[in-house]
């Protein structure tokens, strides 16, 4: 239901506990009204996006792939997104760095991809961050940020398992087949908060042990312990270090959000622990006379409450009593001698009921405004007289919008004095899933053929779904925290910090449920609105398109009407043409080119003039911040997942075997003694980085002057004369010479050399690469014939800048992911022999329902056993949103 049909249909029911009636004010002759059209502007001129993505699994392997589809919406009209068209996803490390990042080309809000995890990668706790660029002015606390685990069964060949106890951390060393490592030197670095705190060695026990005497810490970070094997190689391995400090942090939270003298006000509660998990208390209220008031206790993961209704002149002070038996006491929030207070039931799934209560002294003082709003969308809105202490409001949310409704109370003076968030959760905004055709029991590698149709309001609707189908004998579900549409939509992207189990609140709509809910809620905070209506700071445009922009210069200046080429052989022949503005900035929009695409810019003058400089509009990265959801970090991703990595290790071992997987590390060591690093990692050479003939680094030219003297007489028959152009003594003829990826000395063209090895600082240079033999020249055709010289700077790192080649640029931006399909068998026309392991046994993200709102699924099952768990996700036009999870017997 949209919100136009939704602001028609709702039915807003008030009573009063007054002599005076409840009155809507009206909206063109009331202050409050201006606000009301002020937030209307607001929230129009600035909209926010939400992102969820929906994955195969819950956790993975080395070897395996992510798959996910993501669904962006409008966070004021929970429709698709029509606002971005590229979103980014990110695949960080335990170390909070970025793995990988691909680049996905959305349509209608949503888009799908994958990523491949080699055996380059290492296990542990991984996040997949997913955001578009509109979205990082608001920052990253928005994010759709989820932490996974990726355990190593494959190619591992140190396995450990780590505890903590008081102060002595315990790190069992074992091989593949749990063997422990005897006597093995263990080198370690604790890592807090990125900064190396101790450092030593120790000799693991006849266990495999090591034992590392490690202060308590509230900090996170991690170990790096590296052992020694005899043959000389180390392995290192990355352990998460959890708080072993005992310290529980306590908070109280009066409803609306002050205790206010002489009215009842509800206190909510919330207790967790070092590692930011919940824990429950009990406790008693004590006035500053030492009288016990109440006693209360936490029921959920640390919350609860218990209502307060404050004396004049009275402080108090809460007695916890933790698990472990040990007291604690924390003062109250004190009360105010003046103020408002308000109570909302929430409990009732059909309506919302307000309690709005007044101190004496702002009695008669001007009439209250109430509103409720959803993402700016105003639900509801009404004058609430002040001739009474109480008075009640009762508000129908049956043609609400799901999710996170806000309701403020306004002085008259149109201050904000109380705030309270509570959830709504209609079947009006669902889709209804019926299957046919999918039976109790199937046979393995049998064909499973199964039609959906979809509706809302009984009505067939036409949406865009994901389905994920996996053997829970080897994915054993996490319903309570795995990724899903409903909390990811309508919960956590609206809250910031961390939430624990936060499906917990949609598996069922039970009132226990409702009320831990609302604990939830009353302790999370919200805080989008600003209600002073401040224009934000837009850094980062609406991306509706990849766009190429510059500004081109001559003598710092800019240069108007000039010309500019933008060239591209990555993929076929392209090339294009622009000129200049008045400012010199030139804009190559709504280009599509895929990820790996390389660029040739070149640009003259208005008179054809070269001699000009290309600066990119390059936005800069999103910094990684520390990981929101360090709670979910598990110190021992591979004993976690014991029973999913001895499947998978034999599913990926057959791929290998057939050829469809292949090892990128044969030898799985981190760090081997011996092996020589690649001098030239950033290199743009066509060849790759560091295939040449001979390679300097930074390190080698430190002791020289000019480039000239460095390379005269270092490689043989390479000379470089006095004006600097480097030539091949065999033949006499030049060599040519590429800075980051662009042509310097160009020995192929017909011109004259314009380049010179002379305008070249060695304190810029990162490394050098000579090409001189017939297998590393040949990729440059005729700027190859008498060899190549491939230098790269340490600002432009061979990836696109080159201040050395007046008037071009070699450009490598970041282009569109190409979409894999997910590889699933037909048995029926291709029979296969050999085992089929798969872990994931069915995924597709792209499930269109017709107008009648139909579609179907075809797939056949794998060779095990077990409980099949299908995962069903999707949204329609109208922001109407689908889960449902199904199960069946493959015998």
């Amino acid at each position: 239901m949209t919100l136009n049909k939704m602001k028609k249909t709702t039915l807003l029911w008030l009573s009063l506990i007054s002599m005076v009636s409840l009155s809507a004010f009206a909206m063109q002759e009331d202050p409050f009204a201006d606000l009301l059209k002020k937030l209307e502007e607001f929230t129009k001129k600035y909209p926010t996006e939400k992102v969820h993505l929906h994955l195969d699994k819950p956790y993975y392997s080395i070897g395996d792939d992510i798959w996910f589809k993501a669904y962006v919406v409008n966070g004021k009209t929970n429709e698709p997104s029509a606002l971005s068209n590229i979103l980014y996803v990110e695949l960080i490390n335990g170390r909070d760095s970025v793995q990988k990042q691909i680049k996905l080309a959305m349509k209608g809000g949503i888009a799908w991809g994958d990523f491949k995890l080699t055996d380059s990668l290492e296990e542990g706790n991984y996040r997949i961050r997913a955001y578009t660029q509109w979205m990082r002015n608001a920052g990253p606390s928005f994010f759709f940020d989820k932490t996974i685990k990726i355990g190593n069964g494959w190619t591992n060949k140190v396995f450990t398992k780590t505890s903590f106890k008081n102060n002595i951390t315990t790190i069992v060393f074992a091989d593949k087949n749990g063997a422990p490592y005897v006597n093995h030197q263990v080198n370690f670095d604790v890592m807090l908060n990125g900064k190396s705190t101790a450092k030593g060695m120790v000799m693991t026990s006849a266990a495999g042990e090591a034992k590392l005497t490690l202060p308590n810490t509230q900090k996170s970070g991690l170990i790096k312990a590296t052992i020694t094997f005899i043959d000389g190689n180390k392995i290192t391995k990355q352990i998460p270090i959890k708080s072993t400090a005992t310290d529980m942090d306590v908070q109280f939270f009066p409803e609306g959000g002050t205790l206010v003298d002489g009215l009842p006000s509800k206190v909510a509660v919330k207790v967790v622990n070092a590692n930011g998990l919940g824990e429950n208390i009990s406790g008693k209220i004590i006035d500053n006379d030492g009288t016990e008031i109440l006693d209360f206790e936490t029921t959920y993961l640390g919350m609860g409450s218990f209502s307060l209704t404050s004396v004049p002149g009275k402080t108090y002070t809460a007695k916890v009593k933790f698990a472990n038996g040990s007291t604690k006491s924390i003062a109250l929030p004190k009360s105010q001698t003046s103020g408002y207070a308000i109570s909302v039931n929430n409990i009732d799934s059909s309506k919302t009921t307000i309690r709005i209560m007044i101190s004496p002294d702002l009695l008669n003082k001007g009439d209250l405004n109430l509103l409720a709003h959803h993402n700016g969308v105003v639900l509801f809105a009404a004058k609430v007289p002040t001739v009474k202490q109480i008075a009640v409001v009762t508000i129908q949310k049956s043609g609400f919008p799901s999710g996170i409704m806000s309701i403020n109370l306004f002085s008259p003076d149109n201050l904000p004095v109380a705030e309270r968030i509570a959830f709504v959760n209609n079947t009006n905004n669902k889709i209804e899933l019926n299957m046919k055709g999918l039976k109790e029991s199937y046979s393995k590698r049998e064909n499973v053929v199964m039609d959906i149709t979809a509706t809302n309001a009984d009505k067939p609707t036409q949406g865009s779904f994901s389905v994920s189908i996996t053997n829970t004998s080897i994915i054993n579900p996490d319903p309570e925290n795995e990724t899903n549409l409903l909390t990811s939509l309508l919960l956590t992207s609206d809250l910031k910090g961390y939430i624990e189990k936060p499906n917990h609140y949609f598996m069922n709509n039970e009132l226990t449920t409702r009320i831990e809910l609302d604990h939830l809620l009353l302790t999370q905070g919200w805080r989008k609105i600003d209600w002073k209506l401040t224009v934000p700071t837009l850094i980062y445009p609406i991306e509706k398109g990849i766009k190429i922009s510059g500004t081109v210069t001559m003598a710092g200046k800019p240069v108007a009407k000039g010309k500019v080429g933008l060239l591209s052989s990555t993929a076929g022949l392209f090339a294009i043409d622009t000129l200049t503005d008045d400012d010199g900035k030139f804009t190559f929009d709504q280009i599509a080119f895929n990820d790996g695409t390389q660029f040739a810019i070149k640009a003259t003058s208005a008179t054809n003039k070269k001699n000009v400089k290309i600066v990119m509009d390059d936005l800069p990265g999103q910094v990684v911040t520390l990981n929101p959801n360090s709670a979910d970090v598990e110190v021992n991703v591979n004993e976690a997942l014991k029973n999913y990595l001895t499947q998978s290790t034999a599913y990926l071992d057959e791929q290998e075997k057939r050829g469809f997987l292949n090892r990128v590390n044969k030898l799985k060591a981190v760090e081997i003694v011996g092996e020589k690093p690649n001098k030239a990692p950033n290199s743009a050479n066509l060849n790759g980085p560091g295939v040449a003939d001979a390679i300097f680094d930074a390190n080698d030219l430190k002791n020289s002057v000019t480039l000239t003297q460095f390379l005269n007489g270092r490689v043989a028959g390479l000379n470089v004369s006095n004006e600097g152009l480097p030539s091949n003594m065999r033949n006499g003829g030049n060599m040519s010479v590429f800075v980051d990826g662009v042509v310097f000395i160009d020995a192929g063209s017909e011109e004259a050399p314009s380049g010179s090895l002379n305008d070249l600082t060695l304190l810029d240079i990162e490394s050098i690469e000579i090409l001189k033999t017939i297998g590393t020249t040949t990729i440059y055709g005729h700027a190859g014939a008498n060899g190549v010289i491939v230098i790269t700077t340490k600002t432009g790192k061979g990836k696109g800048i080159s201040n050395y080649a007046p008037g071009m640029l070699s450009y490598y931006p970041k282009g569109l992911f190409a979409n894999r399909q997910f590889y699933s068998p037909k048995y029926d026309t291709n029979p296969d022999p050999k085992p089929d392991f798969r872990s994931t046994v069915y995924w597709n993200p792209h499930l269109v329902s017709d107008t009648n709102g139909k579609t179907n699924i075809n797939f056949f099952n794998t060779d095990q056993a077990g409980t099949y768990r299908m995962v069903i996700e999707g949204i329609d036009g109208f922001g109407n949103l689908a889960r449902k999870v199904l199960t069946y017997q493959v015998k």
